[in-house]
């Protein structure tokens, strides 16, 4: 039994090292955003309303790169076109010559509406994200008008009616303006999907306002967003011609630092739009636990893995963005510890059940090992607290009570997803070319409840 008693209390001591880290690394952003509240009395509402008019109103042109997305691209474009309250855009639809359905698709509402461009690029699908969007950024090169901004939208997005004038209206003072981004949830689903309105409720109103106090890039969520072109060339002119890299899993969070390091500035946008909500925009995230896995190792792959080789660290000194740019690239490190943890959950109780078999007495778990649980413990706690905080902000307190055993469904989908991460992380050590590893995309029926 003695060697047993030291497997678990190791395994329990590391486990217990690492959750006490990232619990302090969490609590210190959860005091900067507390401490910026307070002595601001939080950052200044921006409403409808209110929001100053554009000096020049101008024309908006919508990305929407798209591969087998015949199911949800015609909805998505028709209620764009309905939605939208603006005079002058155009929505772009980047596709692949050999995805018929989707052109089919897309040519059903563009032959009822001019704004809306089929772009068919040269090379078969599936590529990469970020090369489609670099077939819709030649085509509207090679028209020799550039738009005020160009927007980023995903085939599945339901669009608030007044993002454009919202983009309109910041792009006059910033180079890039991201909206919210509200991940749905779905009834039968609740756990999976819910997870990520969660994530996404804590990122955009706590994780993003303490890495723009601290001058820290802002990676860009890849849709919702709108950058001025000009930034985009600047892009383009350094990376030979394309503004994205093609061979990049996660285009939209590598976008967010490179335009920082062009030292443009960008802004994440909470626009209230007099309804009781925000100006976000808002989408069916993956609802099954394979799919959630998939996209979660493209994200830990591109970001955490992927991000050491090629994104690399920010200007020497440049304290907040050094610990944002190591807070992203520690998720296979947090998959280390979170395995650990629920190891020693399992094996305590296993290794007292023996103890108790034999007749012994199960060894104290040791000072510092006690203390350090009581004090993870604590932070867990408080954890708990912050994200219901958030998520009662965003979806209400009935969706919030489900916020705390999702953590554990979030936990179980970051380690399910490190294998096929680091999979995928040396097929891209060996030269592999990255492909579009989509989900399935569901379009919402009926508009969401968008709250404050």
């Amino acid at each position: 039994m003695d060697g047993i008693d030291l497997i678990v209390r190791e395994i329990a001591l590391f486990a217990a090292v690492g959750l006490l880290i990232g619990g302090i690394d969490d609590l210190l952003i959860d005091g900067i955003y507390l401490v910026r509240r307070v002595w601001r009395g939080g950052p200044p509402r921006l409403k409808l309303a209110t929001l100053p008019l554009a000096a020049k109103s101008g024309r908006i042109v919508v990305f929407v790169p798209a591969w087998d997305e015949a199911t949800v691209i015609a909805p998505m474009l028709r209620a764009a076109l309905t939605r939208y309250r603006h005079d002058a855009y155009a929505i772009h639809v980047g596709l692949y010559p050999n995805d018929p359905d989707t052109i089919a698709a897309v040519r059903s509402v563009a032959d009822r509406d001019l704004r809306i461009r089929p772009v068919i690029g040269d090379r078969f699908g599936p590529t990469s994200k970020a090369d489609c969007l670099n077939t819709l950024w030649r085509d509207l090169a090679a028209t020799g008008s550039m738009p005020k901004a160009i927007v980023f939208h995903d085939a599945e997005d339901l669009v608030h009616p007044a993002e454009l004038i919202v983009f309109d209206t910041l792009i006059e003072r910033h180079s890039v303006v991201q909206l919210p981004v509200l991940p749905l949830v779905r009834g039968g689903s609740r756990l999976v999907s819910g997870h990520y309105a969660d994530e996404f409720a804590e990122s955009h109103l706590r994780t993003l306002v303490v890495r723009t106090a601290l001058g820290a890039g802002l990676p860009l969520a890849g849709t919702g967003c709108a950058i001025r072109p000009d930034v985009l060339a600047r892009l383009a002119e350094r990376r030979g011609g394309d503004p994205f890299d093609p061979t990049c899993m996660v285009e939209d969070y590598e976008l967010g630092l490179a335009i920082a390091r062009l030292g443009e500035s960008g802004i994440f946008a909470r626009v209230g739009d007099g309804e009781g909500g925000v100006v976000a925009v808002s989408a069916y995230f993956p609802d099954t636990l394979a799919a959630a896995v998939r996209q979660k190792a493209r994200w830990m792959c591109g970001i955490a893995l992927s991000g050491w080789d090629r994104t690399g660290w920010s200007r020497p000194g440049a304290f907040g963005d050094h610990w944002m740019r190591m807070k992203d690239r520690s998720a296979p490190l947090a998959v280390l510890v979170l395995t650990a943890a629920y190891a020693a959950l399992l094996l305590w109780p296993l290794a007292a059940l023996m103890h108790w078999i034999e007749g012994s007495v199960p060894p104290p778990p040791g000072t510092l090992l006690a203390v350090m649980l009581q004090i993870n413990t604590t932070l867990l706690a408080w954890r708990c607290v912050m994200r219901v905080v958030f998520t009662a902000r965003v979806y209400g307190w009935r969706e919030s009570v489900w916020s705390v055993p999702r953590l554990v469904v979030g936990n179980a989908v970051a380690m399910l997803a490190a294998r096929r991460a680091l999979g995928r992380y040396l097929l891209a050590l060996r030269g592999v070319p990255p492909v579009w590893d989509k989900t399935v995309h569901v379009f919402p029926d009926v508009d969401p409840v968008e709250r404050a």
